[in-house]
């Protein structure tokens, strides 16, 4: 009798076996695709505050037709000393409510030189140096990159944007076959209104074969001093302090 249970749980075990051998898929891990898609760059000037918000939204073309459509709204705002204070957010379809799909902010401080990042679900912070730019290399129009890029730039005059004056540029860059692994000539289209008063766009649209189109704007809701205290890390949070890795971005 002992004998014949001992078989009972031997076989069990390699049915057990045998089947978790069956459902178990036949590959590796995968880190599947991921893609970071930046907001509008706002540079830390001095004495031009605002606070609003940012929203990207982000539409695809899927194979065989239709769409796919997905936005993230993060706050920002910027104080007369240059500090910047800013959101970020996970993409989502755009019903959903931004508080959902908040992970992280941070603030960048010209004045103390840090740049401190705080994640929502640990309430853990990290700083670190921070030295500003105040400007950025612009690139001629005309051929580059040995010649397998060409740049065109279009001015588009000007319009009025949350009744901000606002200036346009359009700039399209056609890529010649075989520099991007592309078998044909792609054209790259980037589309500017920038805000003299603020010195930041207000509206970026990109539009790139390879990853559809991205329509940004900078809602600028008011132009007074903001809260001091989002510039303060929270109650709860805890920091870690590591002011020897330097931070260049904005």
């Amino acid at each position: 009798m002992r004998r014949l249970a001992i078989l009972l749980v031997i076989t069990s075990a390699t049915c057990l076996s045998a089947l978790q051998a069956q459902s178990a898929p036949a590959r590796g891990p995968d880190g599947s695709m991921r893609t970071i898609t930046p907001g509008i760059e706002v540079l830390p000037y001095l004495n031009r505050p605002f606070s609003g918000t940012d929203t990207i939204v982000k539409t695809l073309s899927i194979e065989g037709g239709g769409t796919i459509t997905t936005s993230e709204t993060s706050k920002i705002a910027r104080d007369s000393q240059g500090r910047l204070y800013r959101e970020r957010h996970h993409f989502a379809a755009v019903d959903v409510d931004p508080e959902k799909t908040l992970y992280e902010f941070y603030v960048l401080d010209p004045i103390a030189h840090t740049h401190t990042v705080c994640t929502i679900a640990t309430h853990q912070c990290t700083r670190t140096s921070y030295h500003p730019r105040f400007s950025y290399p612009v690139q001629p129009t005309g051929a580059f990159d040995a010649g397998r890029r060409f740049l065109t730039r279009d001015d588009l005059g000007q319009q009025s944007i949350d009744n901000l004056p606002a200036i346009g540029t359009r700039e399209i860059t056609t890529i010649a076959p075989a520099t991007v692994g592309n078998d044909k000539e792609l054209s790259l289209s980037r589309e500017f209104w920038y805000s003299p008063d603020l010195k930041t766009n207000l509206s970026v649209i990109r539009k790139d074969p390879r990853e559809g189109t991205q329509a940004i704007h900078l809602n600028v809701l008011s132009r007074d001093e903001p809260d001091p205290s989002i510039f303060a890390v929270p109650a709860g949070y805890t920091v870690q302090d590591d002011l020897q890795v330097t931070t260049s971005s904005n």
